[in-house]
């Protein structure tokens, strides 16, 4: 049996409960796929996206409804090596993708925060290409360790409560949506497939900050230590974004518009 042919029958048999079942559920609970949808799959070229194409793959082949896919790959500034891991690994998973240049390593390289705009650029970049393709949504590989980290980062260095949502309307580019396939799928499951097919992908890449820094990072630590607390912290914080008392808070926002308790009390 050929590679990538193991890689795929691994997804749906040895990682079924941890990654196929969280995969559908994240489609199914959230709505993320209709009918005739065409999703351009972005691959930034880590273990995260290449899964998330695998898995959409595999659903479009078997699923119920019926949608097209076009997978495409930004190059920010890669280095010549970088773009040659990612072009073995799509040979090694069998996946046919648009590769287009841009210039956002260097635009971003003299910012006092970077990774903010590079993401934001990136978005952009990607949105446009995708509407070019006559796709209408773009998936991005995040999973459940993002989404927590996201609202822990939300609530102490913003002082808000906020998370990242499985899916989003474009402000900018009318008619495209944004989804999260991989929502509920943690980390620690996409690395054991890796292990286990006996992979490697990338990591950041980036040329302009320095590997494992960031409020990210900082957030995967703060996580273990909760864990140490208590087993389930992160699960309960993840689940506190599905579990809201609006009469139990002081003031919220609904499309830009404040509310107070005091309103209705």
């Amino acid at each position: 049996m050929e590679k990538y042919k193991e890689i795929e029958r691994s997804i749906i048999k040895k990682f079924r409960p941890s990654i196929w079942h969280e995969f559908v559920k994240a489609i199914t609970d959230y709505k993320l796929i209709n009918e005739n949808d065409k999703i351009a799959v972005c691959i930034s070229g880590g273990k995260d996206s290449f899964l998330m194409a695998k898995c959409l793959e595999e659903l479009q082949r078997h699923g119920k409804i019926k949608f097209s896919l076009e997978y495409i790959i930004m190059n920010p500034g890669y280095t010549d090596e970088v773009l040659n891991k990612i072009r073995v690994n799509l040979n090694i998973l069998n996946i046919k993708a648009h590769i287009f240049d841009s210039s956002i390593f260097k635009v971003v390289s003299n910012e006092k925060n970077p990774c903010y705009l590079c993401a934001k650029m990136r978005r952009g970049y990607l949105y446009s290409y995708a509407q070019k393709l006559g796709c209408n949504k773009i998936a991005l590989g995040h999973h459940f360790d993002d989404a927590l980290e996201t609202i822990l980062m939300n609530l102490i260095y913003n002082g808000m409560y906020a998370g990242m949502m499985p899916k989003l309307k474009s402000d900018n580019f009318d008619g495209m949506e944004l989804i999260r396939p991989l929502y509920l799928v943690r980390e620690e499951s996409i690395l054991n497939w890796v292990k286990y097919n006996d992979l490697s992908f990338i990591d950041c890449a980036c040329s302009v900050t320095l590997k494992n820094t960031g409020k990210r990072k900082e957030m995967k630590n703060l996580i273990k230590v909760l864990k140490k607390y208590y087993d389930d912290a992160d699960r309960n914080v993840f689940n506190s974004l599905s579990n809201v008392k609006l009469d139990k808070v002081i003031t919220y926002f609904e499309d830009d518009i404040k509310h107070n308790f005091l309103d209705k009390y």
